[in-house]
């Protein structure tokens, strides 16, 4: 119960900061056209926003059954990556904790759990207030595509999170609260999601998006430095390897330049978004 309480406070400290962005870095010819969340509606549910929703929400899911097949008695686990990465990286992740303080700690969950969050939601938002739906649809792609390639690998190759995985590294996110350890326990119950890291892949394409494919001068600079303390974040909590960080960058550039130089091609062999690039394409040349 104490989790749910503590998961809805994380829904609305986010909420709370999606209104402060809102009133940040959106342009304020975009804020006059806003009218409210009957806008918001409508524009979720248009024919260039609602088939990505339902898509990244089938794939989120999916990524959640996760715990489903690893009880399954007949699946078989390749721990050997695991086993590769301890002997490539030894103990190096500690560095990052040679200075551990309870600020310093409790600043890094709050980036880790609603600025990450935070990136995602509010870019997506953005790009639907603004009505650039050619960006909103090479960042749904570039999503979709990072957590397709990550899924085999939370299956069958099962990483564990540095903090119960190297004696000098403290799991600090997990000693946090019990409530924050129950919390996390829905989300990653077998601590073993690291490889490849989804906070770098995942902000790190949210990043170049914002980056190249916006005029958004004060939402670049602020994406730039967030995405920069995730990074920090994973290492300081004692969750991600080295590897896994590099792993996730990797697949987070990979994922931007497909989604941004193939979008059209891949939403064109979807047949939930086949009409979504053709709407895409009208809307264009209007």
């Amino acid at each position: 119960m104490k989790a749910i309480f503590f998961l809805l406070l994380l829904i609305f400290i986010i909420s709370l900061m999606i209104i402060a962005g809102y009133y940040t870095f959106l342009p304020a010819d975009n804020r006059k056209r806003f009218t409210g969340i009957k806008y918001l509606k409508e524009q979720l549910m248009s024919p260039h926003v609602y088939p990505y929703l339902i898509l990244a929400g089938s794939i989120y899911l999916l990524m959640k059954s996760e715990v489903h097949f690893s009880m399954q008695p007949w699946m078989i686990y390749f721990p050997q990556l695991a086993q590769y990465i301890l002997l490539l990286e030894g103990s190096k992740v500690s560095y990052f904790q040679m200075v551990i303080h309870p600020i310093l700690t409790y600043i890094s969950v709050f980036i880790y759990l609603c600025g990450f969050s935070y990136l995602l939601i509010f870019t997506f938002l953005l790009l639907v207030i603004t009505r650039q739906f050619e960006v909103l649809q090479e960042y749904s792609i570039g999503f979709i595509l990072i957590y397709l390639v990550a899924f085999p690998f939370y299956i069958f190759t099962p990483v564990k999170v540095t903090g119960y995985s190297l004696p000098n590294v403290a799991p600090l996110l997990y000693d946090l609260d019990p409530i924050v350890r129950e919390a996390l326990h829905v989300v990653d119950p077998l601590k073993d999601n690291c490889f490849p890291s989804l906070h770098a892949a995942l902000s790190i394409m949210a990043m170049l998006i914002i980056l190249f494919r916006t005029d958004l001068t004060r939402f670049k600079i602020f994406a730039v430095s967030l995405t920069l303390a995730i990074q920090f974040t994973i290492f300081y909590l004692g969750i991600h390897w080295i590897t896994d960080f590099i792993a996730g960058m990797a697949l987070g550039c990979l994922s931007y330049f497909v989604a941004t130089r193939y979008g059209h091609y891949i939403a064109s062999h979807i047949p939930l978004l086949a009409s979504t690039k053709l709407d895409l394409d009208t809307f264009e040349k209007k």
